[in-house]
């Protein structure tokens, strides 16, 4: 990603996720909370997020926050979801992972957010914890699956 593509990043992300029932049952003045955090992440950390495009345009995205180890985000347009873009951005991210000598790939996702579950499991992932977490970006506590990957 250049820091060109910010807003059409964050845009994405954040039509992936209200389009979610699951991630954005909790109101207006949450969409407006998320809906920054997702332009600021693009903005601020453009160097860690990788895009995937389809027809010139950005489809979705991924990005490695934190430890090395960890997929810290995964959001593919609702216009584009279906078509193996998210599927892509892992794999592509695992093969990245892998090449650096890692021996294990994390992610975690929202507890009830059942579609990300299944393709991270389709994907090699195994659950190995399930509970409450903080959500900084939502600013309280959500059920969380923490899932991983042996290399």
């Amino acid at each position: 990603m250049i820091a060109a593509d910010a807003d059409s990043v964050g845009r994405v992300g954040f039509e992936a996720w209200a389009a979610n029932p699951v991630l954005n049952a909790y109101g207006v003045d949450m969409m407006v909370r998320i809906r920054l955090s997702f332009r600021r992440f693009a903005q601020d950390r453009f160097s860690l997020i990788t895009i995937g495009e389809l027809g010139g345009e950005i489809a979705g995205w991924t990005a490695r926050e934190g430890a090395r180890d960890y997929i810290s985000d995964l959001w593919v347009s609702p216009a584009h979801q279906g078509l193996g873009i998210g599927s892509a951005l892992v794999s592509a991210t695992l093969r990245e992972m892998r090449s650096e000598g890692l021996k294990r790939a994390r992610i975690d996702t929202h507890a009830a957010n059942e579609s990300a579950i299944r393709l991270y499991k389709d994907l090699g992932f195994s659950i190995v914890w399930r509970g409450m977490q903080h959500s900084p970006s939502m600013g309280m506590m959500v059920e969380k699956v923490k899932m991983q990957q042996v290399f």
